[in-house]
C-alpha cells in the first residue's frame, strides 16, 4: 500500500530499518516529555476557518533570504542520515530540489558539503556544530561559503548531549556497545544491509579523515571528544565576522535570546528544542513561537527571520506555525522516516504529502496564499491556554 501520510512512512521505516536506527530517529531524551509536548501542543491548537472565499488559485510559495521556495518546508539537519539509506543526504538534496524547496545540511552528515552541492542546481543551508577545533569550524564555514550555501544555522543547544535512553539501551553510543540482538536484527533487515553496509563506505564527510568505512568510529570519537562546553556569544560574534551571508541561531526558545541574536548580528533564529532530543522538559516550540515572533519577527514588523522546528507531521501543523508568525518550517523526523522507508523516493513522498495537506488546509481556512495567513486563522483564546 502506498503511504498516504507521515505516520505511514514512519511505520514503513520501522519495518525496513534495524531497531537501533529506527529508535535513533524516533526517540527523544530522558523521559521524552518535550518530544511529546511538541506534538500535543500542536494538536491542541484550533483553527478559525472562513467560508465563501475564492480559493481556486492557491499558492504555498514563499521567499527566504532571497531564495524562492515552492512551499515553506525546509529539510532540517539530521546527523548521520546516510546510515538510514545509501548516500542519504545526497538523496535528500535531489528530492527537495525536485519539490522546489531546500535543505539544511548537518555538520555530522555522511555526505560532505561538496557532495551535496554537486546534487543541486539551487543553494542550500548549512548547519554548524562548533567544536574546540576552531580551525576546523573555520574550514567548514569556508567550505559552505564556497559551495554556495545561502545561510548558516549555528546550533546552540548542544553544550552537552542529552541522554537518549533508547540509544543507551541499544548500545548506539560512542564508542558503540555491540549488543548481540542488534547484530542479529541488522542481519534480518536484508534490504537495508544491501543498501548501506554493502554500499559505498560510510563515514562523516565533513571531517578530516572521513573518507572510508574504517574512519567512521574514529571520527565519531573525535567529534565527541572535541565537543566544546565553553561556547558563548563571543563565538557568535566570531562567526558573524567570517560568514558572509545570513546567520541564524538554531535552538532558541526565549525572546531574550532571540533579541540577543539580533544584537550580535544574526539575521534570524530557528525556534527549536532539537526535536525533544536535548533538554527534556523544555517547552514545546509552538508554545514559545508567538513570544519570539513578537520580539523579532519580520512578518510582524521586526527585523529577524523566524523559522519553526519541532513536531510537524501534518501539513496543517506547518500552517499553524506560519499563522503564528513563522517565516518557514523545518521538518526533521518526517523526512528521516521517508528516507528510512523508501530512500530518495520516500523523502520526496514526505514533502509531497505535506504539500498536499497544506494546500487543502489553506483552502479550507479560506486563504489563497501564505500572505493571507495570520493569527486570525487561529483560536487565540484556546491558544492562550497553551502558551
Amino acid at each position: 500500500m502506498s503511504p498516504v501520510n507521515i505516520e505511514d512512512l514512519r511505520q514503513l521505516a520501522r519495518k525496513r530499518l534495524p531497531r537501533v536506527l529506527f529508535d535513533f530517529i524516533d526517540g527523544g531524551s530522558y523521559d521524552e516529555i518535550t518530544l511529546r509536548a511538541n506534538r500535543s501542543d500542536l494538536n491542541r491548537i484550533r483553527f478559525r476557518p472562513r467560508v465563501l472565499v475564492d480559493v481556486s488559485q492557491r499558492s504555498l510559495a514563499t521567499t527566504l533570504f532571497g531564495q524562492r521556495l515552492a512551499l515553506p518546508i525546509i529539510l532540517a539537519p539530521i546527523g548521520s542520515a546516510g546510515v538510514f539509506a545509501r548516500r542519504g543526504e545526497e538523496a535528500a538534496a535531489r528530492a527537495s530540489e525536485r519539490c522546489g524547496t531546500t535543505m539544511c545540511l548537518s555538520t555530522a552528515s555522511i555526505c560532505s558539503i561538496e557532495d551535496v552541492a554537486a546534487q543541486r542546481k539551487t543553494p542550500f543551508m548549512f548547519q554548524l556544530y562548533m567544536s574546540q577545533d576552531r580551525e576546523h569550524a573555520r574550514s567548514l564555514v569556508n567550505r559552505a561559503q564556497n559551495a554556495g550555501c545561502f545561510a548558516l544555522a549555528f546550533t546552540v543547544d548542544t553544550a552537552v548531549g542529552g541522554q537518549r535512553d533508547k540509544d543507551v539501551r541499544n548500545g548506539y553510543v560512542v564508542p558503540p556497545r555491540f549488543v548481540a540482538r542488534n547484530v542479529l536484527d541488522a542481519l534480518l533487515h536484508l534490504r537495508w544491509m544491501l543498501d548501506v553496509p554493502f554500499g559505498p563506505p560510510v563515514s562523516f564527510g565533513n571531517f578530516p579523515g572521513g573518507g572510508g568505512s574504517r574512519s567512521f568510529l574514529p571520527v565519531a570519537r573525535r567529534m565527541l571528544r572535541t565537543q566544546d562546553t565553553s561556547i558563548s556569544w563571543k563565538e557568535v560574534d566570531w562567526l558573524r565576522s567570517i560568514w558572509k551571508g545570513p546567520l541564524l541561531l538554531k535552538g532558541v526558545l526565549t525572546p531574550e535570546d532571540a533579541q540577543l541574536a539580533m544584537e550580535h548580528g544574526c539575521e534570524g533564529v530557528v525556534v527549536s528544542n532539537h526535536g525533544g532530543r536535548q533538554c527534556d522538559s523544555a517547552p514545546s516550540t509552538i508554545s514559545v513561537l508567538p513570544s519570539i515572533v513578537a520580539a523579532i519577527g519580520k512578518r510582524h514588523g521586526g527585523k529577524g527571520a523566524v523559522l519553526f522546528d519541532g513536531g510537524i507531521r501534518r501539513g496543517h501543523d506547518a500552517l499553524k506555525a506560519i499563522a503564528l508568525g513563522a517565516d518557514a518550517c523545518l521538518i526533521g523526523r518526517a523526512w528521516a522516516y521517508g528516507l528510512g522507508a523508501m530512500g530518495e523516493d520516500g523523502v520526496e513522498k514526505a514533502i509531497r504529502i505535506l504539500e498536499s495537506e497544506m494546500s487543502a488546509s489553506l483552502a479550507l481556512l479560506g486563504r489563497a496564499s501564505l500572505a493571507e495567513l495570520d493569527a486570525g486563522a487561529v483560536d487565540l483564546d484556546r491558544l492562550s491556554r497553551i502558551i
